[in-house]
C-alpha cells in the first residue's frame, strides 16, 4: 500500500473493498483550465505537458488544490505519469479508479482514448487500462467537463451564480476524491453485496465475478474467526451464506463491526459489515426491533479549505464526533453523496445516516430527463448498500418549481425513482422527496422553519390530535399524511447566530441576538418535537456554518463550538414521547 507522507489523503478511500495492491495517485498533477472546451481539438491528450499544477484530490476551486480559481470552469485537464515494471504487468489487470469527479470524465493513456465517458459527479468509476499500458512510463491524461447551470446536471448546493449566496456555496469542478489503481489477477472479484441477518446471526453475500474459480468468505470479530463459507468453480456470480458463531449487534454509539476476507482464485479483498436490521412499525422507526427516535443534524459536507473534500481523514471523524457530542445520533448527509471513508467512520462509531443525492440543479419537471438522474442515483445506492450506518434513502430534497415558467415536479418521475430505489434495496425505507412534495414515500416528512416555539408546538400538537399536517410553503405534498405513517420533521430550526469574525450572515428567519435567546428558541422548538407522540424523528439545520450560511452549531473553518455544546446535548437527549408509548 502506498502511504507516503507527502501524499494528501493517503488512506484507502473505501475500507469496504481493500486490496493490498492499492496504489494512491493523489498529489501533484499537471493541470490546465479549458474554458473554451477546445482541448480535444488541440490534442492536449498528446501534449507532453500542461501549463499548470494541481494537488489531487482537491478541486481547483479549493485552497488545498493550489489553484483557488472560484470562477466557472467548463473543462479542466489533468496529466501525470504512471510507471510499471514488466513484473507488475505480467498476468495482471490494472484497474484505474476515481472516487468521484464532477462531471463528465474521459481518459487517455499514452495519447490513446480508453473506455467511455463517465457521466456523474458523485459516484466512483473505473477503467481497465491494461491493454493501453507498456513497460516503463505511461502518460495518463484526464478531462473533466462541468456545466453547473445545466438542468441535466444535478449539482446540489453548488452556486449557479458567480458568488455564493443564501444556502448555495462554492462550486466543485473535476476530481475531488482519491484517484488510485490496483493490480488484480485475470480472474477477480468485481463487487459484493452483504445481507446480514441479526435475528439468525448469519451473513448472506452475493458476489459478481470476472472469470472462474473457487470463492470463499471468512468472517472475523475482533480478530477471531467466527464463520466461513466457500464454493468451488463458480463464474459470473456466486452466493454464500456464513453462519456466525458469535452475535454482536450494530447499535447506536457502538459499531461492533465484523471483518470479512473474500478470496476468489488468486484475488483477495478485505471488507466488513455490521449486524443490524431496520424497520418501520406504525409511526415508529425500529433498529434491531427497538424504537429509536432519530435525533439527526443536517450535514452539508463542505470544508473551508477543501470545499467538497475533507482536508484529512481526521476531519471526517471530527464532524461525526461534533454531532455526537451535541447529542445527535445521526445525520442527513445533505445534497451530496459523501465519501465512503466518512461512512466507514459512521459505521464503526454507531452513527445513523440518511443517504441523499445532490438533486438541486436538476430539472425534475420532465420525465424525459430521467436518464440524467436515475443511473447515478442507483450507483450511489449500490455503492453504499453494505454500510450499516445508512438506515434510509432520500433521492430528492425540496422539489420546488423550476425555471422561468415555474414548471412543477413530475410525480411520475418521483414514483419511478422511488420504486427503482426499493428494487435496488428493499431493506431500507425510502423518502421520495425530503420536504415539499411527496408522490409515494415510506415516511411522511416535512420541513418547517417556523421560529416561534409556541406556534411551532401548537402546529404539531394539532397534527397529533387531528391526524393531518397543516400545509405551508415548506410543508406541502401531493400525498397527504394519513396520521398513521411515521412523521419526520426532517428540517427545522436553522436558527442564525453570527460571530463577529465570520462576517455577514444568512439564516432562516430572524437570527438570535443573544446566547440566551438562542438556547430558549432551540429548546422550545426541539422539545416540541420530542414531546409529540406522533413524531419519530427530527433533523436540525445544521451542524456547521457554511460560508455565508451561519446557522450552524459549529464554525465553518475549524469546527469550533459557537455554543455550550453540553447545553445543546442536554436539550437533544430529552426522552422522546414516541419511544415511551
Amino acid at each position: 500500500m502506498n502511504r507516503q507522507a507527502d501524499i494528501p489523503r493517503p488512506e484507502h478511500p473505501n475500507p469496504q473493498w481493500e486490496r493490498s495492491s492499492f496504489h494512491n495517485l493523489n498529489g501533484e498533477w499537471e493541470f490546465e483550465i479549458d474554458n473554451g472546451e477546445s482541448g480535444e481539438a488541440r490534442k492536449l491528450y498528446e501534449a507532453p505537458h500542461l501549463s499548470g499544477r494541481i494537488t489531487v484530490p482537491f478541486c481547483p476551486e479549493s485552497i488545498l488544490s493550489g489553484v483557488g480559481n472560484t470562477d466557472f470552469m467548463r473543462a479542466v485537464w489533468y496529466k501525470r505519469t504512471l510507471t510499471f515494471s514488466e513484473e507488475e504487468l505480467a498476468g495482471n489487470r490494472v484497474l484505474l479508479h476515481f472516487g468521484a469527479a464532477d462531471y463528465a470524465t474521459r481518459i487517455w493513456v499514452g495519447g490513446k482514448r480508453v473506455g467511455e465517458t463517465h457521466y456523474g459527479g458523485y459516484t466512483p468509476f473505473s477503467y481497465d487500462i491494461t491493454d493501453a499500458l507498456s513497460e516503463g512510463d505511461n502518460d495518463l491524461t484526464v478531462l473533466c467537463s462541468d456545466d453547473t447551470r445545466s438542468p441535466l446536471q444535478p449539482s446540489g448546493k453548488q452556486s449557479e451564480a458567480y458568488h455564493s449566496y443564501g444556502c448555495f456555496y462554492t462550486r466543485t469542478t473535476g476530481v475531488w476524491q482519491t484517484v488510485y489503481y490496483e493490480l488484480v489477477p485475470e480472474n477477480y472479484l468485481k463487487r459484493a453485496r452483504f445481507y446480514p441477518d441479526a435475528e439468525n446471526a448469519t451473513l448472506t453475500l452475493t458476489a459478481e465475478l470476472v472469470g472462474r474459480g473457487d470463492i470463499s468468505a471468512t468472517v472475523f470479530y475482533e480478530g477471531k474467526c467466527v464463520g466461513r463459507a466457500e464454493k468451488k468453480n463458480v463464474a459470473t456470480t456466486a452466493a454464500l451464506e456464513v453462519r456466525l458463531s458469535e452475535r454482536h449487534l450494530w447499535e447506536l454509539g457502538c459499531g461492533r463491526l465484523y471483518d470479512v476476507v473474500l478470496r476468489f482464485g488468486q484475488d483477495e479483498v478485505k471488507s466488513y459489515f455490521g449486524l443490524r436490521d431496520v424497520a418501520l412499525c406504525g409511526r415508529k422507526f425500529l433498529l434491531n426491533g427497538k424504537s429509536v427516535f432519530q435525533r439527526l443534524v443536517l450535514d452539508q459536507g463542505f470544508y473551508a479549505d477543501g470545499i467538497y473534500t475533507a482536508p484529512t481523514e481526521e476531519a471526517l471523524v471530527r464532524d461525526i464526533r461534533c454531532a455526537m457530542d451535541a447529542g445527535f445520533n445521526g445525520a442527513r448527509l445533505h445534497e451530496k453523496v459523501f465519501e465512503p471513508r466518512y461512512l466507514y467512520h459512521a459505521d464503526r462509531l454507531g452513527f445513523m445516516v440518511w443517504g441523499e443525492y445532490p438533486s438541486w440543479g436538476y430539472d425534475h419537471s420532465d420525465i424525459g430527463k430521467l436518464h440524467a438522474y436515475l443511473p447515478e442515483w442507483l450507483d450511489s445506492v449500490a455503492r453504499d448498500f453494505n454500510h450499516p450506518s445508512v438506515i434510509g434513502w432520500c433521492p430528492f430534497n425540496e422539489t420546488w418549481d423550476v425555471g422561468a415558467q415555474k414548471k412543477r415536479v413530475d410525480p411520475l418521475l418521483l414514483r419511478i425513482i422511488y420504486e427503482e430505489t426499493k428494487r435496488c434495496d428493499p431493506t431500507r425505507p425510502c423518502i421520495d422527496t425530503s420536504g415539499n412534495f411527496h408522490a409515494v414515500t415510506d415516511i411522511y416528512d416535512v420541513h418547517d422553519y417556523m421560529q416561534d416555539p409556541v406556534a411551532f408546538r401548537a402546529r404539531y400538537d394539532e397534527a397529533y390530535l387531528s391526524g393531518t399536517v397543516e400545509e405551508n410553503h415548506h410543508c406541502v405534498g401531493r400525498q397527504s399524511w394519513d396520521g398513521k405513517q411515521p412523521l419526520f420533521v426532517s428540517e427545522y430550526g436553522g436558527i442564525g447566530f453570527s460571530l463577529d469574525e465570520e462576517g455577514n450572515a444568512w439564516s432562516y428567519g430572524q437570527a438570535a441576538l443573544t446566547l440566551e435567546e438562542f438556547y430558549e428558541r432551540y429548546r422550545g422548538l426541539t422539545h416540541a418535537l420530542l414531546d409529540n407522540p406522533c413524531i419519530m424523528g427530527f433533523c436540525y439545520t445544521q451542524l456547521t456554518n457554511v460560508e455565508q450560511e451561519q446557522n450552524g452549531l459549529y464554525t465553518y473553518a475549524d469546527r469550533t463550538p459557537k455554543f455550550d455544546i453540553s447545553v445543546i446535548a442536554e436539550i437533544n437527549r430529552k426522552p422522546a414521547a414516541i419511544e415511551e408509548e
